[in-house]
């Protein structure tokens, strides 16, 4: 789910589901998606990378965890 997201910058948080870990969305996540823009409450569906110790949400699709 989107907890922020600022499209001018193209920066923004997501919560991971079911615990909802903040995971800051990787640069570029939205390069090959469907979403121009997201919204605060969004459901989506993403991956999780790991750079330095430091996890990101990547490969935003539209959708929710299970389906």
């Amino acid at each position: 789910m989107v907890q922020s997201y600022d499209p001018a910058a193209r920066t923004g948080v997501v919560l991971s589901e079911p615990d909802r870990t903040p995971l800051a969305l990787r640069p570029g996540s939205l390069d090959d998606s469907l979403f121009r823009t997201l919204h605060t409450g969004q459901r989506i569906v993403f991956d999780v990378e790991e750079d330095d110790g430091q996890r990101y949400a990547a490969r935003v699709r539209i959708g929710s965890e299970g389906y």
